[in-house]
């Protein structure tokens, strides 16, 4: 299981931070995007990364899009070269337009699925369908158990359909679970407070070994 940070700020110096933190420790880093409108308060702007271009060169960059019409997003994306582009997929009028126009890119592509949301189409270009196990946004709620009735599903249509996907999963994930996800066939636990709060390289540490035990 690759164990990824992620970044949830409203101001790029707190942000920065933790960019500084993980860097060197975790090859990807994820960062989230919130512009008020599919979920309240709103993130820093995405292309204030390019003020450190200098010192993330290294870092290979996953922009998770929490905003009305991803697909408006991506060339934000590519400015910060992003490595992989998801959408979430409520507020996503296609996403077979989203995934093809991040593909064209040549950059991977991804759809993000909230606690509450039905999973349903699945490109067949799509990289990563990243699950969250609580409502996205800055509201902080508990992990919730349903995530792992989703992940059964998603495999299902995996296999059925030969898709090629790998399955992410959001929110709330620490020591107490990741290792019930890596055991349900989780291939990424995208982690923020569990990774940020204290020690970094520390937590990761921890965080790997209750995944394998």
């Amino acid at each position: 299981m690759q164990i990824i940070p992620t970044i949830l700020e409203k101001e790029f110096d707190k942000a920065l931070i933790k960019i500084r933190q993980a860097k060197g420790i975790s090859k990807w880093i994820q960062v989230d995007v919130i512009d008020g409108k599919f979920s309240g308060g709103k993130t820093f702007e995405l292309e204030l990364l390019n003020n450190i271009l200098d010192e993330t060169e290294d870092i290979l960059w996953e922009v998770h899009l929490m905003v009305n019409e991803p697909k408006n997003w991506i060339e934000k994306g590519n400015f910060v070269n992003a490595s992989r582009i998801v959408g979430q997929v409520e507020m996503m009028t296609d996403r077979n337009e989203f995934v093809t126009e991040v593909k064209n890119l040549g950059i991977e592509a991804g759809l993000a699925i909230d606690i509450d949301t039905e999973i349903g189409e699945i490109p067949e270009e799509t990289d990563v369908v990243l699950l969250l196990a609580r409502k996205a946004g800055f509201e902080r709620a508990d992990f919730n158990d349903k995530v792992f009735e989703k992940i059964e599903k998603l495999k299902k249509i995996r296999n059925e359909k030969k898709l090629k996907f790998i399955i992410g999963v959001d929110g709330g994930i620490d020591t107490t679970n990741i290792g019930k996800l890596n055991n349900a066939g989780v291939e990424i636990a995208y982690c923020g407070g569990s990774i940020f709060s204290g020690m970094v390289e520390e937590n990761i540490e921890k965080l790997n070994y209750a995944s394998e035990n």
